[in-house]
């Protein structure tokens, strides 16, 4: 099973190209001198994942307003991805990951508790990365196991992200 060592606050966050739900690439340097949330979840149409997703969408403008971008990674393939996006109306791009390297470059990916069993799968995570102008990025929030329900409120708070009203 893989065992990653977890980044933390302060470290270097690993570069990434993926393709989105439309098959165009996009990369951590596309956010140059920008902040972005890296959300990892373990698959687009299920309960918690469209819980966490429909969340960031209710959310992103507030995110967009404080200069903060969302991007969404599983492993699912690019199409899962689009009827995803499309279903549920989200604002934000969807990344698939299907070789699970950028997963595991960030430590979203590896041995969790399921059910009380071990398991090697997506570890529901969350990351706020500052992209310099030269298109690297540094880790500033870290978050891994995180619950699908509450988790965007709870990250706003920590951000400082005031409500839309």
């Amino acid at each position: 099973m893989t065992d990653t060592t977890r980044l933390a606050v302060g470290d270097a966050a690993p570069a990434f190209t993926l393709p989105d739900a439309d098959g165009k690439d996009v990369s951590l340097s596309d956010f140059a001198g920008e902040r972005v949330v890296v959300y990892f979840y373990p698959a687009a149409m299920t309960p918690g994942c469209t819980t966490q997703a429909i969340d960031f969408t209710a959310a992103f403008n507030a995110f967009r307003e404080a200069g903060i971008n969302v991007v969404g990674i599983s492993p699912d393939k690019p199409e899962k991805l689009g009827r995803f996006r499309d279903k549920e109306s989200l604002s934000f791009p969807l990344l698939s990951d299907i070789e699970k390297s950028t997963l595991t470059a960030y430590a979203a990916y590896g041995v969790k508790k399921l059910y009380g069993k071990e398991v090697e799968g997506v570890i529901r995570s969350t990351f706020v990365v500052d992209v310099d102008a030269d298109g690297n990025g540094t880790i500033s929030v870290a978050q891994y196991n995180v619950r699908a329900k509450g988790h965007v409120d709870r990250l706003r708070r920590e951000l400082d992200i005031a409500d839309e009203d």
